[in-house]
């Protein structure tokens, strides 16, 4: 009910970005195209769809063959215009994503720029033999001052889009009408199993065109790893035994998933939660110590995301959490073997268009 004193401001939100996106549609703001392959990969609505490991999944696709580069905003991060990430940047500096990725892939160019088009230029004023032959923007979906070449929306499949608002009131960033722009739709955090009917339903809500693509992933977890070099607590038995504590620290849009991923090991859990993207502060480990300290047994740990151990390393962190401290890694998984599909059209895409821009390029010197 409270929501509804919120409607009036959807409808004013929706109205600016619905005369936003009609200026470049008419290409009187205008949108730059580049020769080398350009993939964006964003979505619609504020949160958590997994933006970052779809990034770390087309990394790995393409890293064996290509030079790849990501360009982000670098969210909340403390700098201003065009960073490269390099082996000892800090969140506060790139960001906590481009961190992880840059931890993750540390021979490939991870910059951040609030401006894309800067971003991109700059990416390619580099060496020849560091200038990437692929760039992948991350949460770009709305930044259409870039025209990439293939465009990848994600969508939460806890969230449908056909029962959501627009902000404040719901969590769509703009109109659901955003969606023709994409050409590859991927439904996220999808349960193992979906049955052929489901799938046509989601189809015909999203309203699929000709041109699109529709795929269906779920995330996996992978083992727990500590989160500082030197912790060597055996944690075997967290996943045999449910003998730990937990006190589970996040600072993600929604921390519900990892709470029931862990629920099934942990003898018993307690939760700290912060905003997403959350600056940790000496305050917040001082809080995180004591109330570590407070938990029932003597086998009891610290679990947090990938992304927020990112963030934590910035701070000086005590013996008693640095020890105690793991997180868990997340991948993506494509459903129903649909993976060797999505695979082939990112790569026949990439080649195809990395092919003409070494032609345009020669052609250009002659």
């Amino acid at each position: 009910m409270a929501k509804m004193f919120l409607y009036p401001i959807s409808w004013i939100f929706g109205t600016v970005t619905y005369f936003r996106n009609k200026l470049f549609d008419y290409k009187i703001l205008k949108s730059k195209e580049f020769d080398l392959p350009v993939i964006s990969i964003g979505n619609i609505t504020v949160g958590g769809t997994g933006k970052t490991p779809h990034t770390e999944y087309l990394i790995d696709l393409l890293k064996e063959e290509f030079k790849v580069a990501t360009l982000s905003r670098g969210y909340k991060r403390k700098t201003k215009g065009f960073v490269l990430a390099g082996n000892h940047s800090k969140s506060t500096s790139i960001g906590d994503e481009p961190l992880q990725i840059k931890t993750k892939f540390p021979d490939i160019q991870v910059a951040v720029d609030e401006k894309r088009v800067r971003g991109i230029q700059n990416l390619l004023k580099f060496k020849k033999d560091i200038k990437p032959d692929v760039i992948l923007l991350d949460d770009a979906f709305q930044h259409r001052y870039v025209k990439p070449g293939l465009n990848i929306l994600l969508i939460d499949y806890n969230r449908p889009i056909s029962e959501d608002k627009l902000l404040p009131a719901g969590s769509l960033r703009e109109s659901s009408q955003g969606i023709n722009r994409a050409n590859i739709v991927i439904m996220t955090k999808c349960p193992e199993k979906i049955q052929p009917i489901q799938r046509r339903i989601i189809s015909k809500e999203i309203n699929l065109r000709p041109y699109q693509n529709l795929f269906f992933t779920t995330l996996e977890y992978g083992k727990l790893q500590p989160a500082f070099q030197g912790n060597a607590k055996q944690i075997d038995a967290f996943y045999t035994e449910q003998a730990y504590s937990v006190l589970l620290v996040t600072g993600i849009a929604n921390p519900k998933p990892i709470r029931d991923y862990i629920t099934p090991f942990a003898k018993r859990i307690e939760e700290i939660s912060y905003p997403d993207h959350h600056h940790f502060t000496q305050k917040d480990m001082t809080n995180i110590a004591q109330k570590l300290d407070t938990m029932d047994g003597s086998r009891k740990i610290i679990i947090t995301t990938e992304k927020d151990v990112m963030r934590i390393r910035d701070m000086e962190v005590d013996g008693a959490i640095s020890s105690s401290l793991f997180y868990l890694p997340i991948r993506i998984k494509f459903l129903d073997s649909e993976g060797k599909q999505f695979d082939k059209k990112i790569l026949n895409y990439v080649r195809e268009n990395k092919s003409n821009f070494e032609l345009h390029t020669r052609t250009n010197k002659l």
